[in-house]
């Protein structure tokens, strides 16, 4: 295990200390008040707990080494996690919904608002940290369970804001309805929280197409290309936790020896390695040119030229992606 995967679990180990003691902090808000509104705050952190159980676990199983039943490593186990947190938040909230409109019809007195008040303002403003905490490390970190554990904690702090505003509204004004209105707004936003939180575990696991990522490594190959890096297609990058896994095919001179051909494959990974601040892997196939290369080939001393140079091709994730060597 390396020093950031350790690193990691360190950060999510405090997390979970830290989301167990306002979980706690919360549930005595709500006995102190009986406020639906807190309610839904308070079963959230139960999400925020169990979630954060579910994150040191996968984060401590993703550090694992390669083995014969998992070639490509454990990373997946991540976006399984924000899957299941995201699964969590979404139920959540859809059962804060339907308690706060039957509530309309079942009113329950509430009180010691000014506790609630208290106690809810602390557990947002400790929240509010743990989220951007955990955001930073987790980019620093390239792991998406730690970012969506700190989106999580954020969402979490903005409905606090909100619920806080609502219970003052309430304390002054004695409108005991607004804190059944306030749990069903609670619910909408926890259950919107919860379905982009899943809806993107599911397209990591079926490895959408990360745009960023492939226009990034399109922009260094650009900058750094070399004569003899003739094109290169069939680009894939797939997401293993924090860990990527470069997939594609390069154009080279056919009449090069195979040792030639091997560095310039090297170097194309030692360009990647160096400009991207994840653990990278790579599968680099290398193909021989052919005759319809020649237009965009840029080897100005090649004796085997078929046609005429016309012009170099600018490589874009669109001509980069099809498994089609690249003409004109």
């Amino acid at each position: 295990m390396n020093s950031a995967d350790k690193a990691k679990i360190n950060t999510m180990w405090l997390m979970l200390g830290i989301s167990t003691l306002l979980m706690a902090i919360k549930f005595i808000a709500y006995f102190s008040t009986h406020s639906n509104a807190i309610l839904t705050d308070a079963l959230e952190s139960i999400i925020n707990v169990a979630a954060g159980t579910m994150a040191l676990f996968s984060i401590y199983y993703a550090a694992r080494p390669k083995d014969e039943n998992h070639p490509y490593g454990h990373g997946k186990i991540e976006f399984l996690s924000a899957g299941f947190e995201g699964g969590m938040i979404f139920c959540a909230g859809l059962v804060m919904i339907i308690k706060g409109v039957l509530a309309f019809w079942k009113q329950v007195e509430i009180h010691s608002l000014d506790i609630g008040l208290y106690l809810s303002s602390l557990a947002a403003l400790v929240n509010y940290f743990m989220g951007t905490y955990l955001i930073k490390n987790g980019k620093k970190n390239h792991s998406m369970l730690m970012v969506a554990n700190g989106k999580h904690l954020l969402s979490d702090t903005y409905s606090s804001i909100g619920l806080i505003i609502g219970l003052a509204v309430i304390y002054f004004t004695k409108l005991i309805w607004l804190d059944n209105a306030i749990t069903i707004a609670f619910g909408l936003l926890i259950f919107y929280t919860g379905y982009k939180l899943l809806k993107e575990s599911v397209n990591n696991l079926l490895d959408e197409a990360d745009y960023e990522k492939l226009n990034h490594l399109a922009d260094v190959l650009n900058k750094h290309r070399r004569p003899a890096w003739i094109d290169i297609h069939n680009l894939r990058v797939l997401k293993y936790g924090s860990r990527l896994h470069v997939d594609c095919h390069i154009t080279l001179p056919w009449y090069e020896n195979l040792e030639k051909s091997h560095s310039e494959v090297s170097r194309v990974e030692e360009l990647l390695k160096q400009n991207s601040q994840n653990e990278i892997e790579f599968f680099i196939h290398a193909d021989p040119c052919l005759p319809l290369s020649c237009p965009i080939c840029t080897i100005q001393d090649c004796t085997v030229r078929k046609e005429k140079f016309v012009k170099q091709l600018n490589w874009t994730i669109e001509n980069m992606l099809p498994d089609k060597k690249h003409s004109l």
